[in-house]
């Protein structure tokens, strides 16, 4: 349980440091005044003034904020240090660095990844990689580097083999498995779980991976073409959510911890690897044009530049508010989906 809040505060508290830190260095290299750089909300656990700035951590790590001065042109008391009062190019420049830092994240993350744990690529024999604890293979005594030879009496030649014959198993019905572990045979059954909203039985097994190293600028090359990748995927996804008017897919904190939990036991690597994701995930979400999200908020700055005048604070606080709005309901469509799914998963 520790492990899975440790591993939940760390991708949490990554992602929202380094989005906080694009607009935070970007509002400082433009000459605006920041009054506190801030991960987490609620009440302040730790905090120090360096310079002008307050640097906080607080209690609840799902968020952050800088406090800039001047964001509202009725609330400026920075004068010409004010967010309202610098170049509407300035301004996108800040609104937009959160996002640009989420993107440039992954690219480090899998940058790292490449060149210091190497491109792993699954094995496709039937051996357990990992054996994760406290789940049906674990319980039944498997162990890492064992070998399925056979699941039923049915001889299995693949690891694809051996998952198929899992996952239709809809965890009533005990399995017998064949397993070869140091030159030596024995039985073992195993009874999968099985999760509903998957619709298909687990065990909790990794398959053994070979790898391979490649070279420094490869590394950074693999990196960029791997980000994109997902960038893409993401999109597609993303538009096939909207086409369908469907958020059947949205997962909330509940079920981000929960998978950064079950990710963390897999190990460093596939934790890094799903924070890359992650981190990706917020920067396409943030820039869509929803008020109070910052590609609302440069939506915004787009109308003014075009009209030459900002928008009125009235109509700026209707704006606000609808967005407000959307994102709590979209908040609470992603959490019954997590209580949804913890149900059905258990």
């Amino acid at each position: 349980m520790l492990e899975k809040i440790a591993a939940t505060v760390f991708v949490f508290g990554l992602l929202v440091f380094v989005h906080e830190l694009g607009h935070f260095i970007t509002a400082k290299l433009t000459g605006m005044r920041v009054d506190e750089f801030a991960i987490g909300f609620g009440p302040r656990l730790v905090h120090f003034r360096y310079g002008e700035t307050v640097y906080t951590i607080r209690l609840i790590p799902l968020g952050g904020f800088n406090d800039i001065a001047g964001m509202a042109a009725d609330d400026n008391d920075a004068g010409d240090r004010g967010y309202c009062r610098k170049p509407i190019l300035s301004r996108m420049i800040v609104i937009l660095a959160g996002s640009a830092m989420n993107f440039i994240l992954p690219i480090i993350l899998f940058f790292g990844i490449f060149f210091f744990a190497g491109v792993q690529t699954p094995n496709s024999a039937p051996v357990l990689g990992k054996v994760l604890a406290d789940n049906p293979a674990a319980q039944a005594g498997l162990m890492a580097n064992d070998r399925i030879i056979a699941i039923d009496g049915k001889p299995i030649e693949t690891w694809q083999e051996m998952v198929d014959a899992i996952r239709t198993n809809h965890g009533t019905v005990p399995m017998t498995m064949q397993v070869e572990r140091n030159d030596q045979e024995l039985t073992v059954s195993v009874t999968p779980h099985y999760d509903a909203s998957q619709q298909r039985g687990y065990i909790g097994i990794v398959n053994a991976y070979t790898s391979t190293y490649p070279g420094f600028f490869q590394s950074i090359s693999m990196a960029f073409e791997r980000t994109g990748m997902i960038v893409v995927m993401m999109l597609d996804a993303l538009y096939r959510i909207i086409l369908e008017l469907s958020g059947s897919e949205l997962a909330g904190p509940i079920g981000v911890a929960q998978m950064a939990g079950e990710v963390a036991e897999m190990g460093i690597v596939p934790l890094l690897n799903f924070a890359a994701l992650l981190s990706l995930n917020l920067a396409i979400i943030n820039l869509l044009p929803v008020p109070a999200l910052d590609g609302g908020h440069f939506l915004t700055l787009c109308v003014e530049a075009v009209r030459g005048k900002p928008l009125s604070p009235k109509v700026m606080h209707y704006i606000q508010n609808a967005g407000v709005g959307l994102i709590i309901l979209l908040m609470l469509l992603a959490m019954k989906n997590d209580v949804v799914r913890i149900f059905a998963g258990g």
